[in-house]
């Protein structure tokens, strides 16, 4: 099962020192963690999923950085309409969680950075990750292109009942589709029709 999905910066931001990263959209799926400590009210529920999407987030941004560093190649801005080629240039990796920091169970959290977002998976660790994979490049491929998140007023928070939506067709409940052919062409369509409203 995939406990949770986010969009976040990896790059720095004016906003943000160097070592920050902002989240943009999260979503968490699966049973709340903080249900076993029965002595928090919501809202503090609330700020612990949320600190330890954070987390998720600040592991990702680390990785993500050492990944470009290593490779050597300079970043290159694209505008809107070259999604397929954003894409195709991203950087993409597995940053492995240990117990503790921040779920209770180990868990592994798959990324693709396209130029200053990054975009998270984060998956129990018995889960195919070839599938999880997949999956999360055709998210980030959706939310590219429908969404438009390149462009320079692009706002991301203002957009995640459409991330929602393609969630919901793409990732059910938070459960990883094996999909075929035929069944694949019709949820492009379905998502397709739906963005374009």
């Amino acid at each position: 099962m995939v406990r949770c999905f986010l969009v976040h910066t990896v790059c720095p931001v004016s906003a943000l020192s160097a070592a920050e990263s902002r989240v943009l959209y999260s979503r968490v799926f699966g049973p709340d963690e903080t249900v076993q400590h029965e002595d928090l009210d919501p809202e503090e529920r609330r700020l612990q999923q949320r600190e330890r999407v954070a987390v998720v987030a600040r592991q990702v941004r680390s990785a993500v950085t050492l990944s470009r560093e290593a490779s050597g190649r300079q970043l290159v801005e694209m505008v809107p309409g070259e999604e397929a080629l954003a894409l195709q240039e991203a950087d993409s990796g597995v940053v492995r969680l240990r117990a503790g920091d921040p779920f209770s169970g180990e868990m592994s959290a798959l990324w693709v950075a396209v130029q200053s977002l990054g975009f998270t998976m984060v998956c129990e660790p018995h889960e195919n990750l070839l599938l999880a994979e997949g999956t999360l490049k055709n998210l980030t491929r959706h939310c590219l292109e429908h969404l438009h998140m390149l462009g320079p007023g692009s706002e991301v928070l203002l957009k995640g009942d459409r991330i929602d939506v393609l969630l919901s067709r793409l990732l059910p409940h938070g459960q990883l589709l094996f999909l075929n052919h035929r069944f694949a062409q019709s949820l492009e369509k379905e998502v397709s029709a739906y963005m374009t409203k």
